[in-house]
């Protein structure tokens, strides 16, 4: 079972809740954490675990070949993301926009726009216990976050033996990496924080996960700031909200410190074990 742990806006506790959950869940199940926000992730803090894997990742670029071409100009008109733009008697290529589609390289009547990789990020493997942790990040310079996380994912399906849950650290927002994120995915679970803020980034959020058609649940954290709105929301929706999580100095200080939460504070801990108790529910159920 594929769980995307997203939101409308960075801060609101995905890492924190998407370490703790899956390897409170590895205590007694295989379990894979997949860190996806590759601009800047930071769920490895929390991991004490063995590295087992390292690779790079690459994404495809055209390379204009100037004696080849004839300057047809059939590679910039084909182009959606003006990544390849005609100037006089140059193909200027972009990379920075190039979303590696191959239109320009295969429509290209005469071969002059073969594509070539080019560095894009790397992914490490870490093995705790029951859990696989892996952590993906864009090379400094790169762009494009989707690429990087479409390949992780491929990587996760292809290479891991299918364990009990994958659990998926997403970016925030909603813009094309969390489409990236989320796409495959069986559930999402929002995090939010009752506060202004939070309230318009999950209503965003919700809008963007039902344009998906995927099915969601809420995770409501520091329970105890701002007011009850978001909770009337999510009755207003009918989005169940699965667990409350409270607003504790004890828990901010655990995470300032790189400690998890659900050993030292039990709320947290039966919040983490009422989300397991409906996941197995929904895997039961699909089985």
């Amino acid at each position: 079972m594929k769980i995307a742990i997203a939101s409308g806006k960075g801060g609101t506790g995905k890492t924190t809740l998407a370490v703790n959950l899956a390897l409170r869940a590895a205590e007694t199940r295989n379990v894979v954490l997949a860190d996806l926000d590759v601009e800047e992730p930071n769920s490895a803090i929390f991991i004490r675990g063995d590295k087992t894997t390292e690779q790079r990742f690459f994404r495809a670029v055209p390379n204009w070949e100037k004696e080849a071409c004839t300057l047809c100009g059939k590679c910039a008109e084909v182009c959606q993301f003006n990544a390849v733009v005609k100037l006089g008697e140059t193909i200027l290529v972009l990379p920075q926009l190039c979303h590696s589609c191959f239109a320009c390289s295969e429509l290209c009547p005469v071969n002059a726009l073969p594509m070539r990789n080019t560095p894009l990020g790397w992914l490490r493997g870490y093995q705790q216990g029951r859990l696989v942790f892996l952590e993906s990040k864009l090379d400094v310079g790169e762009e494009m976050a989707a690429p990087l996380i479409k390949q992780t994912i491929s990587y996760m399906d292809e290479k891991l033996s299918r364990p009990e849950f994958q659990f998926r650290d997403c970016p925030p927002g909603t813009a094309c990496p969390v489409i990236a994120a989320t796409s495959d995915a069986d559930l999402v679970l929002l995090v939010t924080e009752p506060t202004p803020f939070g309230l318009y980034d999950l209503e965003l959020a919700v809008e963007t996960m039902r344009q998906l058609d995927k099915s969601m649940a809420v995770v409501i954290n520091r329970w105890g700031i701002g007011d009850g709105k978001v909770l009337r929301f999510c009755e207003k929706e009918q989005l169940p909200v699965w667990a409350i999580f409270p607003n504790q100095r004890k828990i901010a200080e655990l995470y300032s410190q790189g400690e998890l939460i659900y050993p030292e504070v039990q709320e947290f801990r039966e919040g983490l074990d009422a989300i397991l108790a409906r996941l197995n529910e929904l895997k039961e159920a699909s089985e």
